[in-house]
């Protein structure tokens, strides 16, 4: 199927449809959608939604996650903040939650110096990346 002018934003459902083929229908639509969009545009909440949909309601371990994401990353027809799906995946490889990397990434480029949290394990990985964390209680 060749490219049409459509230009899209992907939701979560639409990702992970695609990815599973859990829903064979809406899978067979979900893939024909992306593949023939001139642009797929997926904010990164839609990946911290994807990263929290397959590790809780899929089980997938988070190499498998980064996979999942990364096949998508590949998309020319994707636009997205990459240097905050990329903070995401750094944290997750270190055992931590997608999110917050790029909660953290997003909030640098948004003028943000120091990242507050009150989740010490989120503050302990972002540390480990370079990150100033605060935690408000001490």
């Amino acid at each position: 199927m060749g490219r049409h002018a459509v230009r899209i934003t992907a939701d979560t459902n639409v990702l992970v449809r695609a990815l599973l083929n859990d829903d064979p229908a809406q899978a067979k639509a979900a893939r024909a959608l992306l593949e023939s969009a001139q642009v797929v545009a997926v904010p990164v909440a839609v990946f911290c939604e994807m990263a929290w949909v397959l590790g809780r309601g899929y089980r997938y371990s988070g190499r498998q996650i980064e996979i999942a994401i990364r096949q998508y990353l590949t998309m020319a027809e994707l636009v997205t903040d990459r240097a905050a799906v990329e903070a995401g995946l750094a944290v997750m490889a270190l055992h931590g939650d997608f999110a917050d990397g790029a909660m953290a990434a997003q909030g640098r480029v948004l003028g943000g110096e120091v990242f507050v949290t009150f989740d010490k394990g989120a503050g302990r990985v972002l540390g480990q990346l370079g990150y100033r964390v605060v935690h408000p209680d001490g």
